[in-house]
């Protein structure tokens, strides 16, 4: 959003060029982590080398992380008070990120699962929403504070016929409508099968745009990526 004001937040992207088809598209809707009108104030956006779906989704690559560290530094020395990521799998660099910089550190949805979880009480498990379900590791949940105690249900993506073009053929287009359906499918059918999950939380940074049709279909309470951006800067 172009207010004039600096920006508060910035946000680390992958590399122009390495994004598939799909998710291209998915960052033309408002809601979506890269989308300029899905923010009320001023952020910035910086690509960072190397960093693609194999080197953060499938293959954390160290390299990649100190590729971050440097462009997370360049911006907060020009300003920004607050970090974060357009991938939510990068939650498994959460601890080295807020490690390396003086300014807070939100690399992924998923760090709302705890908050959701001590929300919910004993009486209810949380549903967790994602990209990719094999890919999402006890490394990653662990570095975000999510530990044993926690009931946790994992819902993936990936078997969803649309959705799975964005992995199995990066050079298509996806149809949107047919994605949407799919990812309110899967969230429906998940509070079918486990009755007792109290709210989900979206780990994917592309599924916000969705949230309010979930909450919908539900009944029940959605956390995602843009509501913890606005959460943070309003903190600050």
């Amino acid at each position: 959003m172009g207010t004039g004001a600096p920006p508060k937040i910035g946000i680390l992207c992958w590399e122009a060029g390495h994004v598939p088809r799909g998710l291209v598209q998915l960052e033309s809707l408002k809601g979506n982590s890269t989308n300029p009108d899905s923010y009320d104030f001023p952020v910035l956006f910086r690509r960072v080398k190397g960093a693609n779906i194999q080197t953060i989704l499938e293959n954390p690559d160290r390299n990649v992380l100190q590729e971050m560290i440097r462009e997370a530094r360049s911006m907060v020395s020009g300003g920004v008070r607050a970090i974060t990521t357009s991938c939510g799998f990068n939650a498994v660099f959460q601890r080295e990120l807020a490690s390396a910089l003086d300014v807070p550190v939100f690399t992924s949805s998923l760090l709302q699962v705890p908050m959701v979880h001590a929300m919910l009480g004993t009486r209810a498990e949380v549903g967790v929403i994602t990209a990719k379900k094999a890919a999402l590791k006890k490394e990653h949940l662990e570095a975000v504070g999510i530990h044993g105690g926690i009931p946790l249900y994992i819902f993936g993506l990936e078997d969803c016929p649309e959705w799975s073009k964005i992995f199995n053929h990066p050079d298509e287009d996806i149809n949107l409508e047919t994605v949407k359906n799919e990812v309110i499918g899967t969230a429906s059918e998940a509070i079918r099968e486990y009755p007792g999950i109290g709210a989900l939380v979206l780990e994917c940074t592309d599924l916000p745009p969705f949230s309010g049709p979930i909450r919908k279909a539900t009944g029940l309470p959605v956390f995602d990526f843009i509501g913890l951006v606005e959460m943070v800067a309003r903190s600050l």
